[in-house]
């Protein structure tokens, strides 16, 4: 299917992408910035502006057979203002009228539309089982849901199957509500919010572009779907899971008027109770593949092993470095299609974390021996320019490159592939000394290497949406 995506660039979007990219089908993406989104989703993915007129958009869905609308401001961004409201309820209803205008537009309609809504659809229930045959709410985000629905639901109207994805807390790396719970839980002072006792409706990432990879292609799929784990847990069960896997105590709670004291309304997405099931995905049979909290966080804290150690045998040309870094990973797909992804510059920022706002300065150049890229990227809070250049290409076997330009006194990345069957087993091989002396050395230890290691876990995260991992 050509799958028109709007979100795409958000946390959940660029888990999707490479998704539906694995099963075969072709991505649209509906975007605000069209350069910023070449860079995150890649080569191989047509992109449309949201800026642009009408007709635009409207061409777009035309040659689209499903729509997937992803679209809204994060809930937690803030207080929740007259201003900020505007904000919340325009990202997502106005942008999914949007939508149903261009399809009613369109000479030639998709067959599905795939739209966000959230379990703040059900309000505060306290231990109430809620199913996607329960009853709405009457509170800001209760109302918020309703009309999202309601202006999806206008897709049905114009002969598209239409469902209504249902999402509590999204766990996974590199963005969500992870990213901001995992500073306190590692120094050991996080713990429940509230009073501990409010039931917290999550999903795994994975899971829940599994959901929408399945919800797209499967017709049993149309109304609300509750997109939760199957395994419903408190916020005291949930911290002492983090807790367990990251082997940190957690038991400093975080009083609920001291919570709206700072984010006001906004609260209420914490410290309402919501005990969901996933009737539906039960009903037809979806298979979890974290359906637990603890297999859930073990993953997304574990995930891709990334060795770190003092460099040993350094291979010719790597002489300066201090130290080495090692990935290894069997993936789910030929050789051939493993070592076209990856020796594409255009798929670099695929593969980068977000927070790290990586760019491609110019166009990309064919990848082969002695080829130049520039590109932007931040370290920390400080934006760096690094410049590479490919000192070894052997297609369909390694290649390598060496930073001329960046913020280390010496980088080498050696990529080598190997078939295994109808499985590429691809390594990871970093050689690098900070600079600063003595100072990076301390830094290695402090944040470098933790550093390093997010990122190559979080390359392994895209390979195994982009193509399965055995």
């Amino acid at each position: 299917m050509r799958v028109f995506v709007t979100g795409a660039t958000g946390f959940v979007g660029r888990a999707l992408v490479p998704r539906l990219q694995r099963d075969g089908h072709a991505v649209v993406a509906w975007v605000r910035s069209p350069a910023r989104a070449r860079g995150l989703l890649g080569a191989d993915v047509e992109v449309v502006d949201a800026g642009a007129a009408p007709d635009g958009l409207v061409a777009a869905i035309e040659r689209s057979d499903a729509v997937v609308n992803l679209a809204g401001e994060p809930l937690m961004g803030g207080r929740w203002t007259a201003a900020r409201r505007a904000v919340l309820e325009g990202s997502r209803i106005a942008v999914t009228e949007q939508l149903v205008r261009a399809m009613a537009e369109a000479t030639t309609r998709p067959r599905v539309f795939i739209s966000g809504s959230a379990v703040g659809y059900y309000g505060d229930r306290t231990d109430e089982l809620l199913t996607e045959a329960s009853s709405t709410a009457d509170d800001f985000l209760a109302r918020l849901c309703q009309r999202w629905e309601s202006a999806a639901q206008e897709a049905g109207r114009l002969g598209a199957r239409v469902v209504l994805l249902r999402t509590g807390v999204v766990l996974g790396r590199a963005g969500g509500a992870l990213a901001q719970l995992l500073p306190p839980f590692q120094l050991g002072v996080g713990g429940p919010v509230g009073s501990g006792e409010q039931y917290m409706a999550w999903v795994h990432l994975h899971d829940l572009v599994k959901i929408i990879a399945v919800a797209l292609a499967d017709d049993r799929y149309r109304g609300p779907v509750n997109g939760v784990a199957p395994e419903q847990t408190t916020s005291r069960s949930f911290a002492r899971a983090l807790g367990r896997a990251l082997h940190r105590p957690a038991v400093l709670p975080l009083p609920a008027l001291a919570l709206k004291m700072i984010i006001g309304e906004a609260a209420t997405v914490l410290l309402a109770s919501q005990r969901v099931d996933p009737c539906v995905l039960r009903e037809h049979q979806f298979e979890f593949d974290f359906p637990t909290l603890d297999s859930a966080l073990e993953d997304i804290v574990g995930g891709t092993a990334v060795a770190i150690s003092p460099a040993q045998s350094k291979p010719e040309g790597a002489g300066e470095a201090r130290y080495e870094l090692r990935a290894r990973t069997v993936i789910d797909a030929p050789l051939d299609q493993t070592f076209a992804f990856f020796s594409k510059a255009s798929n670099l920022g695929v593969i980068t974390p977000a927070a790290m706002r990586f760019s491609i300065q110019g166009q990309p150049p064919p990848m082969a021996a002695d080829a130049v890229i520039d590109y932007r990227v931040r370290v920390g809070p400080l934006p760096v320019r690094w410049r590479t250049r490919i000192t070894t290409w052997e297609p369909g076997r390694s290649f390598a490159d060496l930073q001329e330009k960046g913020p280390y006194r010496f980088w080498w990345h050696n990529h080598t592939f190997q078939a295994d069957g109808r499985r590429t087993v691809m390594e990871d091989r970093v050689y690098y000394t900070p600079p600063l002396g003595l100072f990076g050395r301390l830094a290695n230890r402090v944040f470098i290497r933790s550093t390093l290691r997010k990122i190559f876990q979080y390359r392994g995260d895209v390979i195994r949406l982009r193509f399965g991992v055995s």
